[in-house]
């Protein structure tokens, strides 16, 4: 090839460079090229499964606040003042946050049934479930073990972080995110149910405010962990972000001779 075939095909190959570089509709017009283009879900360039710092800092700060409230005389002072205000003292019991808790899971699932798409499909959204029920799990336990407060009805010392106030918050984050595309106010509904369940929760004298608010921050964490991880867990997931190669080529003919210019791009 002389010198002039090597420039030209030098520009060819760039040409192909900038095709993949360009919206697919632009890609479409080329007419010689070749290529294999690999199609992503979409939450794997959407944000779904990316984990911003405002995510972690703000439930971790509040999740430390309450913490400050679990010992020291002042502390426990103010929180049975504001849980004398807000329980009934044990003397009326309304059970439905045993059950309420769990009500964003059934809805989740429910409005797939339903035909209400969700972002991702059964088997993603249910390894996510499982993983985020996984690390909230791991993190209650860890919390009230370590923490050992007393509960406000009973001498038991596992009351922070409350584990239903989780549950329900976990919940309804991943309600959230399966269903804000069609739309937030689904997710929205699944916190009020969620705060409702925290209400309850003391309401029933089970658990203190900081009790309920720390638990409210590791039900979300827990949800955001586990999307952040799970593409990484499951690598072959339609969730991970992956390009992979594309083999561009586009013919060319210059002075009597005929060829292929190819390129392997990652």
């Amino acid at each position: 090839m002389n010198l002039y075939n090597f420039r030209k095909g030098s520009l060819l190959l760039a040409v192909c460079l900038l095709c993949r570089c360009l919206p697919a509709g632009a890609q479409e017009g080329a007419a010689d090229s070749l290529s294999l283009q690999a199609t992503e879900h979409p939450c794997a360039t959407d944000g779904t499964h990316r984990l911003g710092l405002r995510e972690v800092l703000v439930p971790t700060a509040v999740f430390g606040a309450s913490a400050c409230f679990v010992a020291g005389d002042w502390a426990i002072r103010q929180k049975q003042r504001v849980q004398d205000a807000l329980s009934a003292g044990g003397r009326h019991k309304f059970r439905a946050d045993d059950y309420s808790q769990y009500a964003p899971f059934v809805v989740a699932y429910g409005l797939d049934f339903c035909g209400v798409p969700a972002k991702h499909g059964l088997k993603d959204r249910t390894l996510i479930f499982a993983l985020s029920y996984a690390t909230m799990g791991v993190l209650v336990n860890a919390m009230k073990w370590s923490f050992r407060e007393k509960r406000p009805d009973t001498e038991a010392r596992n009351s922070f972080p409350s584990g239903h106030t989780a549950t329900a918050f976990m919940g309804a984050s991943l309600l959230y995110r399966e269903y804000r595309d069609v739309s937030p106010w689904i997710g929205y509904a699944g916190y009020a149910v969620a705060a409702a369940t925290g209400y309850l929760r003391i309401y029933n004298n089970r658990h203190y405010l900081n009790d309920v608010l720390a638990g409210a921050c590791v039900g979300i964490l827990s949800t955001r962990l586990a999307y952040w991880l799970y593409p990484k867990i499951f690598r072959k997931s339609g969730c991970r972000s992956t390009q992979k190669p594309v083999l561009a080529g586009m013919p060319y003919y210059a002075d009597g001779g005929m060829g292929m210019n190819l390129c392997l791009l990652f």
